[in-house]
């Protein structure tokens, strides 16, 4: 898949109005991602994605490993999207399955095994909900 196919694919299932909104939210679910987990993660997750969307994840201005909880990943991608936090979540949610569609399956597993899970009712595992629900 090419980056017009990956945001051509995130736009129609998210329904957005046009290229420049649906790039601000990859941007932003990636960039944020990116910052949570280790920098070889981030390049093993991105090594089988569109090289304009690779950058996102691996970009030289991510602090990566910062620990910080579900509820801050998506005040951080609500930020950066310019987008209400509800909105963020979800866009985050379908991203992630477009991801997963592109990634060996082996990266996958191993990022979901890097964020932890919580007792609260909302936790890293929400992030995975939309993937969950194909398989």
């Amino acid at each position: 898949m090419n980056f017009d196919e990956f945001t051509g694919e995130v736009q129609h299932r998210l329904e957005m109005p046009g290229t420049g909104e649906t790039v601000r939210a990859i941007r932003a679910t990636l960039m944020t991602l990116g910052q949570r987990i280790p920098e070889g993660n981030a390049e093993d997750l991105a090594a089988s994605l569109p090289l304009e969307i690779k950058w996102y994840l691996t970009g030289a201005v991510h602090n990566h490993g910062q620990r910080f909880d579900w509820q801050e990943f998506v005040e951080r991608v609500s930020e950066i999207e310019h987008a209400d936090p509800a909105d963020a979540a979800y866009h985050a949610r379908v991203i992630m399955d477009v991801v997963e569609s592109q990634v060996p399956e082996s990266d996958f597993s191993q990022l979901r095994d890097m964020l932890p899970e919580s007792q609260d009712a909302e936790n890293w595992g929400s992030l995975f909900e939309v993937v969950d629900e194909e398989n």
